[in-house]
């Protein structure tokens, strides 16, 4: 039977964490307003916002024990609606504004991300046992990120990679949980730091491009890269 006995201050504190996870819905509607305006950079440091308040909310749960001080809340729903507007749609919509794809293939790009990001939220195991993301995780937002901001790639590349990107979100490869995940948990959130804060300086720079952070986030990309080849094939089970 849960406990019903928590104090006054264990519950605000339970509820002040889940009105932290619901407010990346500020960030994501500024950045669809953003979007609108053809303001890209600020599109992409709300959602940036967005992405550092999901990324510690959950610390923030686990520490004051949300789910057993408010048995009758599911975190885990508010968070799926916030992501799934965050890493999903407002991406596909700043890909779709931006006209990084073929014109002719614009819609369609946009709505294979959305119609595989829904189908990868619905499956079973999006999260592994051992808390890992089966599968590419829906970060579209970083997908359009690199786009824009520092690759150069045609349009149909671009066309090429999304479609890329939505065939692996259903192939079983371990990508970095780095706020769940205990093991290389120090080098992952380091990691972690120096990607949110690298692109953050890339944004902010935007147009001029300096080689050094571009180098700083390429190198964490490829961190990401190599854990998931060991996670998935050379980590002993």
């Amino acid at each position: 039977m849960a406990n019903t006995n928590y104090s006054f201050a264990q519950k605000a504190a339970a509820w002040s964490v889940h009105l932290f996870t619901a407010s990346g819905l500020i960030p994501a509607l500024l950045a669809i307003v953003a979007v609108a305006h053809h303001n890209w950079r600020e599109c992409m440091l709300w959602l940036f916002v967005a992405l550092i308040i999901d990324g510690v909310d959950g610390a923030f749960a686990r520490l004051f024990k949300v789910k057993e001080v408010l048995p009758n809340m599911d975190g885990k729903t508010i968070d799926y609606v916030i992501d799934f507007a965050t890493y999903a749609i407002i991406p596909a919509y700043f890909i779709y504004e931006a006209g990084l794809l073929p014109s002719e293939l614009n819609l369609l790009g946009a709505a294979f991300i959305l119609l595989t990001s829904a189908i990868y939220y619905g499956k079973d195991g999006m999260v592994s046992e051992d808390m890992y993301f089966v599968g590419f995780p829906v970060m579209w937002n970083m997908v359009a990120f690199y786009m824009f901001f520092v690759a150069s790639f045609s349009p149909i590349i671009n066309f090429i990679l999304i479609i890329f990107f939505c065939v692996i979100h259903f192939v079983p490869i371990k990508f970095v949980y780095p706020s769940r995940r205990t093991k290389f948990q120090i080098p992952n959130l380091i990691v972690s730091v120096l990607f949110i804060l690298s692109n953050i300086i890339i944004i902010i720079y935007y147009p001029v491009k300096n080689s050094i952070w571009n180098m700083i986030s390429g190198i964490t990309v490829l961190y990401y890269g190599m854990m998931a080849v060991y996670n998935t094939w050379i980590e002993p089970a």
